[in-house]
């Protein structure tokens, strides 16, 4: 469709202009030395340039890595080390904090615009950083599009580290090559729901997993329009998609609960009847949230539930989720699920155990530098990430926890995740995180970590009491602490160790 267009909220491109520049940003990679097969470190927020740069690297067969741009120098230089990235492309505000890992690598700056400095406080001296470092818009200008283009390479990703140290998750090696854009152009139609005419939009961090996968689907399926919003706003989200006429979005569930919070005024200001179509993934996703918001927007939420190593596994529609509360949905596209015992026996419907997935639409996968990682994980032709789950007689799965995030006192297994969805209804709270903490007596106790709403104050009782009578009282956290901030990804994912470290430093054990 001649009127489908890819926008920030400074630019707008129509599609074929936006191929165009792709096509010479292909070019200008290849010339540089950045093309089939070689890693590119992309350290951006989201906007226009990013996506751009992401299709430029798709049509040239680079490999891009995608960081997130609030790491620090020493991190972002050890996943440009163990990824093989010479060359990094990167907001030039966010060069001065990482230039210890830029050394030695050859850089290419992007110019922020406007509404990203606004979102993020960024200063127009910041914005012009390193002026003799090379624009990505100027290497664009200066080339011609590239023909042929080169079959699409995965994306190399990393895991988030909220379980311990960053791994590459690379799916170049193994099998014939195949263009990524086969599984991508599936993901579009087939999960997303995606046709000529939709209109897709999304503020989540692009950087991740999940939402770099789904708006590079909608990238490559025809006919559909893709915005893209520098950060997540409660109410600036809700007037883009009435003012743009949205039909498909990904969110994730801190971003909901944000905007359920809204006062009903502003709620009930926009009109959101063009939305069709949204999904979320990532984090767990409260079923008394999941209500709330098919209340208010009706029945067009989905849930994905899926891994870096392995991809989106489960759906779950509005109508099954209402069915069957707690439910993160079945396989798809021809995936297999197991639930397997500490010894790898296969446990029969309604037993917890680990979830072990295979999604061969997506490929294989290998760790870089850590095959060992990669094979401690495989069993019968299945790969955990270390949730806790288990499905019913009819293949739905449903999710307990994280295998590390589990507590065990007096004997009892505690799920975090149960006593965090139950503490985010709570008006007063804004974050949540639970987990364990050493204790003489019963092994571990519950924390309870609480970033709280504007206008309240510390309070432990209040916390407690709020959750008297919603979950057994062994349930209670003994230690409730109140922060300013939660360690909490964009994506919704919370860094635990960094709240527990504190707790087992000098415990003598992690467990």
């Amino acid at each position: 469709m001649s009127d489908t267009v890819i926008a920030d909220f400074d630019r707008k491109l129509s599609r074929e202009a936006f191929e165009q520049r792709a096509a010479q940003g292909a070019a200008a990679l290849t010339r540089l030395g950045a093309g089939a097969d070689v890693p590119v470190a992309l350290i951006m927020r989201n906007d226009l340039t990013q996506l751009e740069v992401m299709r430029a690297a798709a049509m040239a067969g680079t490999v891009i890595v995608a960081q997130n741009w609030h790491a620090a120098a020493e991190e972002a230089g050890a996943i440009c080390d163990d990824s093989g990235a010479q060359f990094v492309i990167i907001h030039r505000d966010l060069i001065d904090a990482l230039r210890p890992a830029l050394e030695g690598r050859t850089v290419i700056a992007v110019t922020p615009d406007t509404a990203l400095r606004q979102a993020y406080g960024i200063d127009d001296a910041a914005a012009k950083t390193d002026p003799e470092t090379p624009e990505w818009s100027a290497l664009v200008d200066a080339a011609d599009p590239i023909t042929p283009r080169e079959m699409m390479r995965p994306l190399m990703r990393y895991t988030s580290g909220s379980t311990g140290k960053p791994k590459g998750v690379r799916r170049l090696g193994g099998g014939p090559k195949r263009d990524f854009e086969e599984v991508l152009s599936r993901v579009g139609t087939e999960m997303l729901q995606l046709k000529p005419g939709s209109r897709f939009f999304t503020a989540a961090p692009i950087y991740h997993s999940a939402p770099s996968t789904l708006t590079s689907a909608a990238l490559v399926t025809p006919g559909v329009s893709t915005f893209v919003a520098p950060k997540f706003d409660p109410e600036s989200f809700l007037a883009t998609i009435e003012a743009q006429r949205i039909t498909h979005i990904y969110l994730v569930p801190t971003m909901m609960s944000r905007m359920l919070k809204l006062p009903q005024e502003v709620k009930a200001k926009y009109d959101l009847s063009s939305v069709e179509f949204c999904v979320s993934t990532g984090s767990p996703w409260p079923h008394d949230l999941k209500v709330a918001m098919i209340d208010w927007w009706g029945p067009v939420f989905w849930e994905s539930y899926g891994a870096t190593e392995i991809g989106f596994m489960t759906m779950v529609s509005s109508a099954d989720a209402l069915a069957r509360p707690g439910t993160a949905g079945r396989m798809q596209m021809g995936g297999t699920l197991m639930i397997l015992d500490p010894d790898g026996n296969e446990l029969p419907a309604g037993q917890v155990g680990e979830i072990y997935a295979r999604m061969d639409a997506f490929g294989g996968f290998d760790y870089s530098n850590d095959p060992e990682s990669r094979a401690s994980a495989e069993k019968h032709g299945h790969f955990s990430v270390g949730d806790l789950g288990s499905v019913d007689e009819d293949g739905f799965l449903f999710i307990t926890d994280r295998k590390k995030d589990m507590i065990i006192s007096g004997g009892a297994n505690i799920f975090p995740a149960e006593i965090e969805a139950v503490l985010m209804r709570a008006p007063f709270i804004r974050d949540v995180a639970v987990f364990g903490a050493p204790d003489p007596e019963f092994g571990e106790q519950i924390v309870a970590a609480v970033e709280l709403a504007d206008g309240h104050s510390a309070d432990k009782q209040k916390v407690l009491d709020f959750l008297d009578g919603k979950l057994a009282r062994f349930k209670a956290p003994r230690i409730v602490d109140f922060h300013e901030a939660l360690p909490r990804e964009d994506s919704g994912k919370i860094f635990k160790p960094r709240l527990r470290a504190p707790y087992w430093d000098g415990a003598g054990r992690s467990i």
